[in-house]
């Protein structure tokens, strides 16, 4: 008996030391969706079953007032949050992000270009593409122009609910190079032009909030065409006829921060978290779940043929797409977004 309770509280201590050397729980916020999906799969159940702590995985729509009022009240409960470039970028300048040393995540020779920001990591590119369903349409759409086309491609629109995307696509409808689209945007005629653009479309399109959404409008042919992550079509394409058109697409990278604020301990294991997420064997798995391409170069050679082609990084699917220009958007996102959400209201 007395040997059983030696041998208990042995274990009870080595499950006390385990739970010691295991670092806090981490809330993790990203999109949800398919994404979450291979998130899970990639970087959250390896992380545990490393023994590095729990993962708790909230989501959001990327509403940065969110993160702001955090921030700002020094209540922060999420440990890291999942955003866009642009809202990196803004809330890098506006002091919401820790900074990050670029040391903790290896050689940035080894990453895609642009994937480690002072106030965040990129994990994953991914591009907004043209999608449709073959199986609504009698011929293929190839670009914007044809998006904007009615007559040709009778039917509704998807669109992004907001500014960021929808005008560049509108610009590049009205004849803009793909490489000239923020030449154009920056001044005030090219937003004027952008919006008369939209004025032509506004009475076909359905907008869209939620990754979610344009595939499930396009396979119940509520739209014939719709602006869409590609990821998003890439998971439903075994069972649906829907295509990407990656002409004219705008790629981005996804990225972790940390809210500013955040205990010491706490932070610390948010930035291991983030160095893991980041290693060529995480990111494998991550693109294997998701046709996103991953951010760490070193992790191409171990994909597979058929999985890189779907991918928003392969060179041939890159060659017509438009890098979001990241301080443009940081610069005129707010006047835009007002602007664009009073147009839409009208």
């Amino acid at each position: 008996m007395l040997k059983s309770l030696k041998y208990s509280a042995l274990a009870l201590g080595l499950i006390g030391a385990t739970q010691a050397m295991a670092g806090p729980d981490l809330t993790v916020v990203s999109f949800g969706g398919a994404n979450k999906a291979a998130q899970v799969k990639a970087f959250y159940a390896p992380w545990e079953s490393a023994g590095h702590g729990k993962i708790v995985a909230g989501e959001y729509n990327g509403e940065m007032a969110k993160v702001k009022a955090m921030v700002d009240t020094k209540s922060v409960s999420w440990d890291l949050v999942e955003v866009e470039s642009p809202e990196l970028s803004r809330g890098c300048d506006e002091d919401m992000f820790e900074e990050l040393d670029p040391k903790l995540f290896g050689d940035t020779a080894n990453y895609v270009k642009g994937a480690i920001q002072p106030c965040g990591v990129g994990f994953f590119v991914w591009s907004t593409v043209l999608a449709y369903n073959a199986d609504k349409l009698t011929s293929a759409p190839t670009s914007w122009v044809d998006f904007w086309d009615t007559k040709k491609f009778p039917g509704k629109r998807g669109l992004r609910k907001g500014a960021k995307y929808t005008l560049e696509f509108a610009l590049m409808a009205d004849g803009v190079a793909p490489k000239d689209v923020y030449k154009v945007l920056a001044g005030k005629d090219g937003q004027d032009r952008a919006f008369k653009k939209l004025d032509e479309l506004k009475p076909s399109i359905q907008w869209w909030e939620a990754g979610a959404q344009p595939p499930q409008y396009l396979a119940s042919g509520d739209v014939v065409m719709s602006s869409a992550y590609n990821g998003r079509i890439a998971a439903v394409q075994k069972e649906s006829n829907l295509k990407v058109v990656w002409n004219g697409g705008i790629y981005d990278f996804d990225a972790w921060a940390i809210p500013k604020g955040l205990a010491k301990e706490r932070a610390e294991a948010a930035k291991k978290f983030i160095a893991f997420s980041v290693q060529p064997q995480q990111q494998k798995i991550y693109s294997e779940n998701i046709a996103y391409g991953p951010a760490n170069t070193q992790a191409v050679p171990l994909l597979a043929k058929d999985i890189l082609k779907d991918m928003p990084t392969t060179p041939e699917n890159i060659a017509n797409q438009v890098q979001i220009d990241v301080s443009f958007w940081a610069d005129n996102g707010e006047q835009l977004e007002q602007r664009f959400n009073s147009w839409a209201a009208k």
